[in-house]
């Protein structure tokens, strides 16, 4: 095999048993690293830290990760004003939310021959939208439908204002407290209960 030291030098070509004793001298383990090698690749390591180091980055990555959530908002292509008015609001609270919005116009009957009308419609939004969101995925026509994609620029995303969360902490906090009476009452509840279900304590003799 095909050996590596712990500092990273390539040591040589070494037999298995000589390999192990050189890893055994230095207080560390013998990790085969590429088995499928000719001759198959070793490396003297902490094997305990090395394991560590790679939990430590894959959570590391975890964190980085960014959940995509997708909101789906259906619309006519004839839709009336207060209608078109309140489903924007939806998609706008959804954007600030940090969610993408797929947005869907439903075609039905003769109006599946003027796809013009959904487009114009889907134009519109993007538009009125655009200091908060762009376009992921332009109009397009999938059967009786037309989607188009809307994803939500990084700046428009509020976090959420620390005074909230404090509020909100302190909220659970004095949810999770029982009142100043049980506390009090509390302790001497215990003490019974404990006193009454501790177990006699037997003491063999010795010699007995």
């Amino acid at each position: 095999m095909r050996v590596v030291g712990s500092d990273g030098s390539q040591i040589g070509i070494l037999d298995t048993k000589a390999a192990l004793e050189m890893a055994q001298e230095q207080d560390l383990d013998l990790v085969e690293v590429a088995p499928q090698a000719d001759p198959p690749v070793c490396r003297i390591m902490d094997y305990g830290k090395y394991k560590y180091e790679q939990a430590v980055q894959k959570k590391e990555a975890r964190k980085k990760q960014s959940l995509v959530v997708v909101k789906e908002m259906k619309m006519r292509p004839k839709i009336d004003t207060h209608d078109y008015e309140t489903k924007k609001g939806h998609v706008v609270r959804f954007l600030q939310q940090g969610a993408k919005v797929k947005m869907t116009i439903m075609f039905r009957g003769r109006e599946t021959v003027h796809p013009e009308l959904g487009q114009r419609l889907l134009d519109r939004l993007a538009e009125e939208v655009s200091d908060i969101a762009k376009v992921d995925t332009p109009p397009k026509l999938d059967g009786r439908n037309m989607t188009m994609v809307l994803s939500p620029h990084k700046d428009s995303v509020p976090n959420k204002p620390q005074q909230q969360q404090q509020s909100t902490r302190t909220r659970r906090n004095t949810q999770s407290r029982p009142p100043k009476q049980e506390r009090e009452a509390a302790p001497a509840e215990e003490d019974t209960e404990e006193k009454s279900a501790r177990p006699i304590k037997v003491t063999r003799a010795e010699g007995g």
